[in-house]
């Protein structure tokens, strides 16, 4: 059986990502420091006898006992919420915890696969976003945490692949959501839900005609699952290209939710993207990827699953805090 560690295993991917290559008869290994990952997520893996969890942070030293063939490196904080409350974690994660795991994967002779963002692009002046583009990101902004966290991440990887050899790949992540997303947590999508959910009316930040393109959790795990068995070390976006206005997905979230809330709205955030649609020609060509669940039935699923959720987590409301971070960043 093929080994393969997986970081940020507790989070919203990387539990998927761990049930993913289960079912696929691979041993995994699970890693996470919890700073932002929930045990929660992965708990109906603990009985597994291919299952193992490592409670660790990667941006120390990263030891894993016996061969392994694979790392899939998925830890960091990936929401505004987080980043800007926890910003220095934010960019050790993004530059000394890919060190390392680089560092493993070259001693361990493993091939790695590392989770960047379509946030390399900053708020593009090319639409849809190609791999070509080399972006428009503000270095000094408040998510320049994150922005040049990935931005370095993916130049330290294509390092290792040119100077030693490494076998690597560099998936380019753009808007995901489905199940096991943190409700609160200031991404539109859970944000959206979470209000409506409670009886409050949506924020709409800005005037609502920035635009996401949401490609749901089960598609972006085949993409990854696809490139990190390809030969293509060079960065691909992997998202769905159906792009939408924050203003029409509030209302297909009212629609959705059978609520009679209305849509409110607050200035933009610094550097906010204003478009956001990725490209996936390299995805088609090279991987023979593309997504197959449509908006209205991935919502569907992922709205059912929130409704499940116990009460009081509807009232753990991390996004008001969101205002209060983004003034100070």
């Amino acid at each position: 059986m093929k080994r393969i560690l997986i970081t940020g295993a507790a989070g919203f991917l990387g539990s998927h990502l761990c049930d993913r290559y289960l079912k696929e008869g691979y041993r995994v290994l699970g890693m996470d420091n919890l700073i932002t990952g929930d045990l929660k997520n992965i708990e109906h893996l603990f009985k597994n006898e291919f299952f193992e969890f490592y409670h660790h942070d990667v941006t120390k030293f990263v030891h894993v006992p016996g061969e392994l063939d694979y790392i899939l490196h998925f830890a960091s904080p990936a929401s505004p919420i987080d980043y800007l409350k926890i910003p220095i974690q934010t960019l050790k994660v993004g530059a000394m915890g890919t060190h390392n795991l680089l560092g493993l994967a070259l001693s361990k002779k493993a091939r790695i696969l590392v989770a960047s963002t379509s946030e390399v692009y900053g708020d593009p002046m090319v639409h849809p976003q190609t791999e070509e583009y080399w972006g428009n990101v503000n270095p000094v902004g408040p998510r320049g945490v994150y922005d040049e966290a990935k931005r370095y991440q993916e130049a330290i990887t294509m390092a290792y692949h040119t100077f030693h050899g490494l076998e690597t790949r560099i998936i380019r992540i753009f808007n995901t959501y489905g199940p096991r997303m943190r409700l609160n947590d200031g991404r539109v999508l859970p944000a959206f839900i979470g209000q409506a959910l409670r009886g409050e009316d949506l924020t709409v930040f800005g005037d609502g005609s920035q635009t996401r393109s949401f490609c749901y959790v089960d598609d972006l795990v085949e993409g990854i699952y696809r490139l990190l068995l390809s030969d293509y070390p060079h960065p691909v976006n992997i998202g769905n290209p159906d792009e939408i206005t924050i203003l029409q997905f509030g209302e297909e979230i009212i629609k959705l939710t059978g609520t009679n809330q209305k849509l409110v709205f607050k200035p933009l955030p610094k550097d906010d993207p204003t478009q956001r649609q990725p490209n996936i020609t390299k995805a088609k060509e090279i991987l023979g990827w593309e997504p197959k669940v449509n908006r209205a039935e991935g919502l569907k699923i992922t709205y059912d699953y929130f409704l499940n959720l116990p009460k009081e987590t509807l009232y753990q409301v991390e996004h008001k805090d969101f205002d209060t971070f983004t003034r100070k960043a």
